[in-house]
């Protein structure tokens, strides 16, 4: 199994397509871990209301111990310091659930990012490529066959005629050869039919 032709030209082209085709996954990856980045600081104002809410919430917990050991009121100044410090908690757990939310939009567009430019680029390249990896074991397999020779040439006489100029032409013409078996003739035609595929006689 060939990867690339054989034929300068062609595998010029195939080389080049399987450069942009791996740029082009390259760049998806690159940006997508970008703008993953970009939306996770999105989260920055989470992770301070985190901040902000343990440490109030330490704050007033203290506070509250403290107040409950002053005597007689102790245990009615504790109860408004630790509601106060439940709400900080509250405080703490939005930031936490903005920070998880943020998390979540950022890897799902991560993944968006790369999944769809990936597809879409493989979608493009790999089939033409896995055709004529295809095509060219075929047509080498054709090649080496007996009387294989014969058919290429067939092909080459049935299809596009503009390659057929640069043969010399033999009394009563190409096909008229080939309906001989001029062997040589044949083995023009053959040529031109592994040159078509991207490979060499």
């Amino acid at each position: 199994m060939r990867l690339y032709a054989q034929t300068t030209v062609r595998r010029s082209r195939q080389v080049l397509a399987d450069l942009i085709a791996v740029a082009l996954i390259c760049a998806a990856v690159k940006l997508a871990l970008v703008a993953h980045d970009a939306i996770r600081r999105l989260a920055d104002p989470g992770r301070k209301a985190e901040s902000a809410g343990n440490s109030l919430s330490d704050g007033l917990v203290d506070a509250g111990d403290a107040a409950s050991k002053v005597p007689f009121v102790g245990g009615q100044l504790k109860k408004p310091l630790r509601s106060a410090a439940e709400a900080g908690t509250g405080l703490a757990d939005a930031g936490r659930s903005l920070q998880d939310t943020v998390g979540h939009v950022a890897t799902l567009v991560m993944i968006a990012l790369i999944v769809i430019p990936v597809v879409i680029v493989l979608l493009l390249w790999l089939p033409p490529r896995l055709r004529w990896i295809r095509r060219s074991a075929l047509t080498r397999r054709l090649a080496n066959n007996p009387g294989g020779a014969d058919i290429l040439a067939l092909r080459v006489l049935a299809g596009p005629q503009h390659e057929l100029a640069a043969l010399p032409t033999p009394p009563g013409g190409l096909a008229e050869a080939w309906r001989r078996g001029d062997e040589q003739v044949i083995a023009d035609l053959a040529a031109i039919g592994l040159r078509q595929a991207g490979l060499r006689a």
